[in-house]
């Protein structure tokens, strides 16, 4: 079973441009309680290097691309989000790291809840003991 699970989501496209509407419970499987963005990743900078106990995201490269590395503590996969209608779901408890930001990489990201710092697992040996 893959550790990449990525959602589709339709463009509504005409010859004015795109659109993709992400609603709620609907394009994606939660309530979304907390939106954020990353750009201006510096050449050589990775983000992510942590887990979450109950946090459910859909990351969305809106622009440019970056490189995932999905870990659920016995497979590692890589994939390389780079389209603005694929958004790859962060379960749980599953470690998660961002590489390879191209400068033009926006990445869009849906929680399923408020900022929570006692829900993160920073330490990936500490994850290594939970998952097993």
């Amino acid at each position: 079973m893959s550790l990449i699970k990525l959602i589709d989501f339709k463009s509504l496209g005409d010859e004015r441009g795109d659109l993709v509407a992400i609603e709620n419970n609907k394009s994606i499987p939660f309530e979304i309680k907390r939106v954020y963005y990353v750009f201006k990743t510096q050449k050589g900078v990775a983000r992510g290097f942590h887990a979450h106990k109950e946090l459910k995201q859909i990351a969305i490269c809106v622009s440019g691309n970056c490189k995932f590395i999905m870990d659920d503590g016995k497979v590692k996969e890589s994939f390389v989000l780079d389209n603005p209608q694929k958004g790859l779901y962060i379960d749980k408890m599953q470690w998660h790291e961002m590489h390879d930001f191209s400068d033009d990489c926006v990445l869009l990201v849906l929680a399923n809840d408020i900022y929570d710092e006692t829900d993160y697992i920073r330490d990936y040996s500490d994850f290594i003991k939970m998952v097993n």
